[in-house]
């Protein structure tokens, strides 16, 4: 039996997790023929290992790919992308197929998804719940929203970025549930840097209280991937508070919407507000712990490429 060739990708922002998808989606035989992104080095750096395209203008991934994967950092940079007007990647878009994989909030995905279909393409949001090991090796979690036939026609795409699917339902659905998400994992972050520095004030062994954790009702998959590096100050970004804090204001907001008071959630915001007041934003949501340990006031964060007083 013929394969069926592989549709030509674009990647429209090569940060952390852009730049890992398009190194797996490459390695997996996927053309992937332009990448672009705000920071040009990024980008030429990107296309320079893959054998892409270092593109300046988003009208041209548009014109060289079939499918453009969008990893972009908040709505702003959403509705720049996708504008009406002036270079975009709306040019030349008659069916094409858009993924667009940034955590923005469910009303933007919908504007885009109806600014797309006047323009004869189809787009989907894929919601992604895991970082950037899992984008290198191609086991996201993808929460899936759009159009179904839009789903069907990514899916080989997906696929091959992904261990685990999940389609929600319409365009903003994949969104929400994602919101909620993080929305949780913020929470419990939150809360287990509370009970990490409560155990270090009281004079408690850390390491004996992750293991008493790991075993009660205090275990979560935060304390998993969060525990070791609250204790040991290690807050290498794979999730930066910064992003946390994004993300549960989208949550927030979304409670707001329908008279919902939800205080763990805001609580948690304004946990990750202080440390981008603080200066610290860029670190890992680990560094929530820098807050709550009273032993490191005043002291410097280590081991995660800043060194802040």
């Amino acid at each position: 039996m013929q394969e069926i060739a592989k549709p030509a990708v674009g990647v429209v922002g090569v940060g952390r997790m852009g730049a890992n998808i398009a190194l797996r989606l490459a390695d997996v035989g996927y053309p992937v023929v332009a990448v672009y992104d705000a920071r040009p080095s990024l980008a030429a750096e990107l296309a320079r290992r893959i054998g892409a395209e270092h593109v300046t203008s988003l009208a041209r991934v548009t014109e060289l790919a079939d499918v453009i994967l969008t990893v972009v950092s908040d709505d702003a940079a959403m509705r720049q992308i996708f504008s009406p007007s002036g270079d975009t990647l709306l040019s030349g878009a008659a069916r094409k197929l858009f993924v667009n994989c940034a955590t923005i909030t469910p009303k933007v995905h919908v504007e885009v998804e109806e600014l797309v279909r006047t323009h004869d393409a189809q787009s989907l949001e894929a919601c992604m719940a895991s970082s950037i090991p899992q984008a290198r090796d191609g086991t996201l979690y993808l929460m899936i929203g759009g159009e179904h036939a839009a789903f069907e026609r990514a899916r080989p795409v997906l696929e091959a970025m992904s261990a685990s699917l999940r389609y929600v339902g319409p365009s903003g659905s994949a969104a929400q549930v994602k919101a909620l998400v993080n929305m949780v994992m913020n929470i419990n972050t939150c809360g287990l840097a509370e009970g990490l520095g409560l155990a270090d004030a009281l004079g408690l062994d850390v390491p004996m209280v992750r293991e008493v954790f790991s075993q009660t009702g205090a275990a979560s998959r935060v304390l998993e991937t969060d525990g070791l590096d609250m204790q040991n100050r290690e807050h290498d970004v794979y999730f930066s508070a910064a992003h946390a804090a994004k993300d549960s204001h989208i949550a927030t907001d979304l409670a707001r919407d329908v008279g919902l008071q939800l205080p763990l959630a805001d609580a948690a915001a304004q946990q990750f507000d202080r440390m981008i007041e603080a200066g610290i934003g860029e670190l890992d949501k680990s560094g929530v712990a820098e807050l709550t340990f009273r032993s490191r006031r005043g002291r410097s964060v280590t081991g995660s490429h800043l060194n802040r007083s």
